[in-house]
């Protein structure tokens, strides 16, 4: 009998052998693990990553998987917590707008850690890790916005069953294992929206690899969950806010085309749901010569649902500015580098000439604004009427964003850096186990130096 519930149907999606992957598709895999492992490698050294390193160095275990700053393997659970927090360290990774949330550095931590543990080969691994981040976003999307709008982090939810789709493919379960992976990531996956700021925000990245490990993991060793645990009465869906979910069965039209091609890139180090607004303001600074002298008052008209994850009124923390759209629409005005990771920064949540203008930044909530767009309107002292319109969906074709992901990694790493991270990524799927790993552990063992 065909899987129709969504976790038998992810289950069987995770598992499937005769999934083709576009070429397409694995090109924009490999665009991420790229962006993924240079924004890890940056973040080694963000207080949560020392935090949780030392957490997990503490406990030691087998050495299994290679870990951000870490001389030695440690247990592939371990491993998946400790990069997939590094990897949202900065927030400075990628986003999907499917379903609002981090799809990589949930999945690719869980499936560096269990591929390794398992001696897959590179190809393997990127098949694995597609496999995974497509069951997130699409799972996420079945979820929808009210289950993102009641709280929840879809990273840390989501990504759960996608990480866990991806270790179930690497650890050969069949589908009623798998079920019984995403049925018990569904009763351990979490992750609250009041925590965006802290540092229990990119920890979350880290929960959800880290749970995707542990679920597959104890599914292999028989371990038995509810099956459908993401849809019954009583289950992951109804109890946290999705209802029954927004699409019939968001498998539908797979085989076609994969959801995950459609993923951003992050070229600001905040909030994506700020970008919109900063590519409008920049537009506008550009073309029209400002400068924040020129600016009497700034509209903003974004999506409601912005509103109460990236308006943090008056920051007083770099992670704090990472979330208000006004001081960071404040700092585009005025000429800082909000790609640059030390314009975040306790320093600037108290500059005089910032805070005055993200006072003269209004925000509007305007349900029909999208959620990857932007309307930007500048009001100068001149008396003119400047605006200008920005969707972060509209196509960006892979030459240009292979270029701009080079170069951001470039200002993260050293050109050298990322030239050679470039050249490893994109031999991935290329390269055997033994060649592989060894590699890996070096990148990341020298993280934190």
């Amino acid at each position: 009998m065909p899987a129709t519930g969504i976790t038998a149907l992810a289950a069987s999606i995770a598992v499937d052998r005769a999934l083709r992957f576009p070429a397409a598709a694995l090109d924009v895999a490999r665009l991420s693990v790229y962006d993924c492992l240079a924004v890890a490698i940056a973040g080694a050294r963000e207080p949560v990553s020392v935090a949780v390193r030392e957490l997990v160095s503490g406990e030691g275990g087998t050495a299994q998987a290679s870990a951000i700053g870490l001389p030695a393997r440690i247990p592939a659970r371990a491993a998946a917590m400790l990069n997939g927090t590094a990897a949202h360290a900065l927030d400075y990774d990628d986003t999907h707008f499917d379903f609002v949330g981090h799809p990589t550095v949930a999945v690719l931590p869980a499936a560096l850690a269990v591929a390794e543990q398992r001696q897959a080969s590179g190809k393997d691994l990127l098949e694995a890790f597609l496999t995974g981040v497509e069951v997130t976003c699409r799972v996420g999307g079945w979820l929808g916005r009210p289950h993102y709008n009641a709280g929840f982090h879809q990273t840390a939810t989501s990504g759960a069953f996608g990480a866990a789709a991806a270790a179930a493919r690497l650890l050969d379960l069949d589908a009623e294992r798998a079920a019984h992976a995403l049925g018990l990531a569904a009763t351990r996956a979490s992750g609250l929206k009041c925590q965006f700021g802290t540092m229990a925000k990119p920890f979350h990245a880290g929960m959800a690899a880290s749970t995707g490990v542990e679920s597959a993991t104890l599914a292999a060793l028989g371990f038995v969950a509810r099956p459908d645990a993401i849809e019954c009465a009583g289950g992951f869906a109804t109890t946290h806010g999705a209802g029954q979910g927004c699409l019939d069965n968001p498998f539908d039209g797979l085989h076609e085309a994969f959801r995950f091609v459609d993923v951003q890139y992050k070229f600001h180090a905040c909030c994506h749901g700020t970008h919109p607004a900063l590519e409008a303001l920049h537009g506008l600074r550009e073309q029209h010569r400002l400068t924040a002298g020129d600016v009497e008052h700034v509209t903003l008209a974004i999506a409601p649902q912005w509103l109460p994850v990236c308006c943090i009124a008056q920051p007083a923390t770099g992670l704090e500015a990472k979330f208000s759209l006004a001081l960071t629409g404040a700092m585009v005005l005025a000429g800082v580098d909000t790609a640059s990771l030390a314009s975040f920064s306790d320093t600037c949540c108290q500059d005089p000439a910032l805070t005055d203008l993200a006072r003269r930044i209004e925000i509007r909530p305007d349900p029909a604004i999208t959620d990857t767009a932007c309307h930007a309107t500048v009001l100068t002292r001149s008396g003119a009427t400047l605006s200008r319109h920005v969707d972060l969906s509209t196509p960006v074709p892979y030459d240009t964003k292979a270029t701009k992901l080079k170069a951001k990694a470039g200002a993260l790493l050293g050109q050298a850096r990322a030239e050679a991270l470039w050249t490893f990524v994109a031999a991935l799927d290329t390269l055997p186990a033994a060649a592989l790993y060894p590699r890996l552990h070096d990148w990341f063992a020298d993280a934190a130096a």
